[in-house]
């Protein structure tokens, strides 16, 4: 049982669950704790959103809201994945690069930004795996 649960593994099985897993966790995460709180409060939060590309507050929480709501969804249905991805790997950099200056802890924390930003990093590279939708549309046949 021990070796099962610590020794590493080549499964291809457990790993494509894992991504499943990833996916849905991170992708719910972002889409239920700030992808709806940006759509549906939308004019509330723009005149105070930080704008650090210099764009505009309205157009820095579009683009935001975007990554956040379509990105999410996507990566939860698994279409799409290193797109989707990219998109939310964009949004966290920035935000935790521009917006929390890189800070890990304090008063302007961007600790839950960097540590989403591992997750879709993780996803960009890896792809959503063999269980996804990505696979029924764009996959192969057999196993490579």
């Amino acid at each position: 049982m021990f070796k099962l649960l610590f020794s590493p593994s080549q499964d291809t099985a457990l790993t494509n669950l894992g991504l499943l897993v990833m996916r849905l966790w991170l992708g719910s995460a972002m889409f239920f704790n700030h992808g709806i709180e940006k759509l549906t409060h939308f004019k509330d939060i723009s005149p105070n959103f930080a704008d650090p590309l210099g764009i505009g507050q309205p157009v820095s929480l579009a683009l935001v809201m975007f990554a956040e709501v379509v990105g999410s969804v996507l990566l939860i249905m698994g279409l799409l994945t290193r797109f989707a991805a990219l998109m939310l790997v964009i949004d966290l950099f920035v935000a935790f690069l521009m917006v929390h200056q890189s800070a890990l802890s304090g008063k302007n924390s961007g600790e839950l930004a960097f540590i989403y930003l591992s997750g879709f990093m993780v996803l960009l590279i890896t792809g959503g795996g063999m269980i996804s939708l990505d696979m029924v549309v764009f996959g192969k046949s057999k196993k490579s």
